[in-house]
């Protein structure tokens, strides 16, 4: 949500409630609160001459000001940034059907298989890991992003590497595979630490803004995105190394090959015609609107290879 929805937001709320208040003064409730500081108070305060003429005129202004509240408030719901430019766009262009309707739907780490495998969602294209063992319940397009599993600290913590987070409360989101991770890693098999789950990456990152977990483990870009979304970025720091290297995938139901096929030929395509350039350098290296937060987060070697040759190979 951007700074000026928030103020908005804000003065409709306040305008609304002078408006309840001026609205129970001019009916005569104000002179029952103005009795407790006396008849005179009362007077001076909520019934004196000419006051009806002022209450009046200060409701009719109070009460335009919601009206056109309401109208900013409404257009900025209305013109919400759209999705543009990525997977959606290329199944469309696939299909030359430019008009086709697309419903967006919010998941989460923990539902977005369970919404896939009973037909509430279709296409889920986010964070997910194109897995082995997630093969056996959905398939996968082809990779479009490649991450390294890592953790973001506050920079105060003195925290420099996995290990060090023996003894310390970490943070993950439920659904994820970090924690599993974690644990096989061979630097840091031994190490022993308390686990907290937010519901979302939201919320575990705040966890560690909070000072109620000493570290978040996740994919290094979620990471980022949360740093950069935060109030103070320089607090925090993603530490170097990395559990494993895993690619993302758009996640399809597995009994819908036709649907697979459509997505491989589509995406594939925006791949090899050299698009995908100019998509991941508006999205990582470019101010996003409506804040014009820039992840700067350049293309990695690996990200590369696997826009150079589509596949949908899991881990």
């Amino acid at each position: 949500m951007s700074f000026w929805t928030n103020v908005l937001i804000v003065l409709h709320v306040v305008v609304a409630l002078g408006i309840i208040g001026l609205v129970l003064l001019q009916h005569g409730k104000g002179a029952d609160m103005g009795s407790g500081f006396g008849a005179g108070a009362s007077a001076s305060l909520f019934g004196a001459t000419g006051s009806a003429n002022f209450l009046s005129r200060t409701t009719a202004v109070l009460a335009t000001v919601f009206f056109l509240t309401s109208l900013a408030l409404a257009y900025f719901a209305t013109h919400r940034p759209k999705s543009s430019g990525g997977v959606i766009d290329a199944v469309k262009t696939e299909l030359k059907m430019p008009g086709l309707k697309v419903q967006l739907q919010p998941v989460t780490s923990s539902n977005r298989i369970p919404l896939m495998q009973n037909g509430t969602i279709d296409l889920e294209c986010g964070s997910t890991t194109n897995s082995v063992e997630r093969q056996k319940q959905v398939s996968f397009g082809p990779t479009y992003f490649v991450i390294n599993v890592t953790a973001a600290v506050k920079k105060s913590s003195g925290i420099n590497s996995l290990a060090e987070l023996n003894g310390k409360t970490i943070s993950t989101t439920s659904g994820t595979t970090s924690v599993p991770l974690l644990k096989k890693y061979e630097k840091t098999q031994n190490v022993q630490v308390k686990e907290i789950y937010g519901k979302d990456h939201a919320e575990s990152f705040l966890l560690v803004a909070d000072d109620r977990a000493a570290a978040f483990v996740m994919d290094d870009i979620l990471l980022a995105g949360q740093i950069a979304n935060s109030r103070n970025p320089s607090d925090y720091r993603i530490l170097p190394e990395s559990l494993r290297e895993e690619p993302y995938s758009m996640m399809l139901r597995k009994d819908d090959p036709q649907f697979k096929a459509l997505v491989d030929r589509a995406v594939g395509g925006v791949m090899k015609s050299g698009e995908i350039e100019r998509i991941y350098a508006k999205w990582f290296t470019s101010s996003i609107p409506p804040k014009g937060i820039n992840l700067n987060f350049p293309m990695t070697p690996p990200i590369r290879e696997a826009f150079k040759n589509p596949n949908d190979k899991g881990v």
